[in-house]
């Protein structure tokens, strides 16, 4: 089969008519990981404070776009999780290399807001360039697929996830065996050799539908020479590792748990190194690690939430004027439930 694909990291032009069209880069689709895989934008410079006060209204407000979107991007920390799932994964790829039959690998399990999702598509980036690296220039390989499996799902459904990655199209008519052997045809061409499956506990055993996509998945893993690798919530937990089928997935499959992060050296260091990608103009540096106690009890120690709650106070002080970040501006942004459900009584925000 012969197969034309889009060169990594190259995304073509009609796809990003304007700057602000985020619709094709997503991660689900091989332009969007294509993106995500690409070298991020330099952060702007910061100015300082004459400099900032002598901007024409226009500039200014094209200024302060640019550090808004620097502070909406998700800056990932190489966290202990996230060293551990690469190191697992790429152990895993090159003892599957040379496998014919029985490829073992990974899932990474815990609960909503631990990270997972950053620790596979790290996983996924490091191997997608390290990819790059050896085979430049060579517009004919997928090396990663990255899917989501769906609520509710169905095998054509998780099969058509694959295909969407991949470019491939899907029609009303075509059938699951169809569509199957294309994504098949497709990844052994293209020498794809890692394979993320995301929102594993979209599945379950109970019932036959359900069971037919687990099998779905294990058909692939089979016709495809790839690592699998899949992330989901408390799926140790769940029967998708119980009966038959689930000591099938058990015993070929490592288990990566993901915890909230207990109040250590490394939670300090996190919050220390998300401090110092802000762009602030009157922020003190050294508030947030000050708040580091806080910041834990605050969000239970979810990494997603130190994020979000660091990240959306940097915005909101640019959008009021503040430019800096306090005590009181970090507790006015409201968290995720499963953060919040975390925290002592004594630091939840009433209002």
């Amino acid at each position: 089969m012969e197969t034309h694909v889009t060169p990594p990291g190259h995304i073509p032009d009609a796809a990003v008519s304007t700057a602000d069209d985020q619709a094709g880069y997503q991660l689900t689709t091989r332009q969007g990981w294509c993106h995500f895989t690409a070298e991020p934008p330099a952060p702007p410079t910061l100015l300082s404070t004459d400099e900032y006060e002598r901007l024409e209204p226009f500039q200014r407000q094209l200024y302060d776009e640019d550090r808004l979107d620097h502070h909406a991007r998700l800056r990932v920390v190489a966290t202990s999780t996230v060293r551990h799932t690469v190191t697992c994964g790429r152990r895993l790829v090159l003892l599957n290399k040379h496998a014919i039959s029985a490829r073992r690998g990974l899932i990474v399990s815990g609960p909503a807001g631990t990270g997972k999702t950053i620790a596979i598509t790290q996983l996924g980036r490091a191997h997608e360039l390290l990819d790059q690296a050896r085979h430049p220039n060579d517009p004919n390989r997928i090396p990663v697929v990255y899917i989501t499996v769906p609520p509710a799902a169905t095998a054509r459904m998780v099969a058509a996830e694959f295909a969407r990655f991949l470019g491939l199209p899907v029609r009303r008519s075509s059938n699951i065996t169809d569509i199957i052997e294309a994504v098949v045809g497709v990844c052994t061409d293209t020498r794809t050799g890692l394979i993320l499956v995301d929102k594993l506990h979209n599945i379950s055993l109970t019932s036959r539908t359900e069971a037919e996509v687990a099998d779905t998945l294990k058909y692939f893993s089979e016709r495809i020479p790839a690592t699998f690798v899949y992330a989901g919530i408390d799926i140790e937990h769940s029967n998708l590792l119980s009966g038959t089928r689930g000591q099938q997935i058990a015993g070929r499959f490592t288990l990566i748990p993901t915890t909230p992060f207990p109040y250590n050296a490394e939670w300090k260091g996190l919050v220390a190194t998300l401090e110092s990608t802000l762009l602030l103009h009157r922020h003190r540096p050294g508030t947030l690690t000050r708040l580091d106690r806080y910041l834990h009890d605050r969000t239970g120690g979810m990494i997603g939430a130190l994020s979000h709650a660091i990240r959306g106070a940097a915005i909101d002080a640019i959008l009021i004027g503040t430019e800096a970040i306090t005590k009181d501006s970090l507790a006015a942004i409201p968290l995720d439930h499963s953060a919040q459900s975390l925290q002592p009584t004594s630091t939840k925000v009433r209002r």
